[in-house]
This record gives structure tokens, C-alpha cells and sequence, in this order.
């Protein structure tokens, strides 16, 4: 019978292995060429829109945000972007007051529905937006407020 102190040798020994072999699979990189690292860095709207080249946004009911009003763990938090708005290019998922605004943005093609969900961390209460980047240059937004009781980024 194998011990689980051999079992762990034996696998160390087979990745090392299959490492000098060339056989495991390299990095997964979530970010696309284009990636602007610039963006993702940035701690305002303003600034944001800035770093994308994009005009002022205004707020429209062609976008919506969806979320909980309170999330009870800020670490995951489910929020999702929607637009009726035809010719979207871009869905942003911004949180006003975490250190970086941008969470998240989804490049659309017309081959998509414009309708996207994913779960952020949150370390306090703070207004979301969901932005909608249209190819003709305009920018919309939505945004509700998301409370937090149990924060996600180290509270």
C-alpha cells in the first residue's frame, strides 16, 4: 500500500518530468493583445475615460446593473451589465471605491448578446457602475449602490 508521503514524491518527480519535457501547459493569460494595463489602474471615472479615449459618459436606462443591494462577504460579489443599446462595443463593470475603478471590461462583437455577469470584490460599501462603450462614441452608464458588511479587500 502507498503511503501519501510516497504518492507526493512519486507526483513531484513526474512534473518535474514532464516540466523538462516541455509537457505542461504554459501560463493561461486572461489578458487579450490591447490589453490596457493603464486603464485597469486607474481610481476615477474621469481618469478612466481618459486612459480609454473615451468622452464623458452620461446615464442612461439602455444600461443596467444588476447586483444585491447588500452583499454580506465583499469578496464575491455577483454583478452583471446589460445594454438595449444597439452597437455596443464595450461593457465595463466599475466600483467607485475600490482602489482601482475598473473591475472588469468585456469587448463585444454583433455576434454577442450585450449581456455579461461575473463577481467582484468589494471593500465597502460603494456606488457600481455598469458602463456601455458604443462604437459610434458614445459612452452610457448605469449605477446602483451595493452595501458591504463583511469587506473583501483585507476587511
Amino acid at each position: 500500500m502507498n503511503t501519501r508521503r510516497e504518492v507526493l514524491k512519486r507526483s513531484t518527480a513526474v512534473a518535474g518530468l514532464l516540466a523538462a519535457a516541455g509537457l505542461l501547459p504554459q501560463l493561461a493569460r486572461a489578458q487579450a493583445a490591447g490589453y490596457n494595463a493603464a486603464a485597469f489602474e486607474t481610481k476615477s471615472m474621469a481618469d478612466l475615460m481618459k486612459a480609454l479615449g473615451a468622452s464623458a459618459p452620461t446615464e442612461s436606462k439602455e444600461v443596467t446593473i444588476t447586483g444585491p443591494d447588500i452583499a454580506e462577504n465583499g469578496a464575491v460579489v455577483p454583478l452583471g451589465a446589460a445594454t438595449t443599446a444597439a452597437g455596443a462595443k464595450r461593457l465595463l463593470i466599475l466600483v467607485e471605491k475600490n482602489p482601482n475603478i475598473m473591475t472588469s471590461m468585456f469587448e463585444l462583437t454583433d455576434a454577442v448578446e450585450p449581456t455579461i455577469s461575473t463577481r467582484v470584490k468589494m471593500g465597502q460599501s460603494s456606488n457600481v457602475y455598469a458602463v456601455a462603450m458604443m462604437g459610434d462614441g458614445r459612452v452610457l452608464y448605469a449605477q446602483k449602490e451595493v452595501k458591504v458588511t463583511l469587506g473583501g479587500c483585507g476587511g
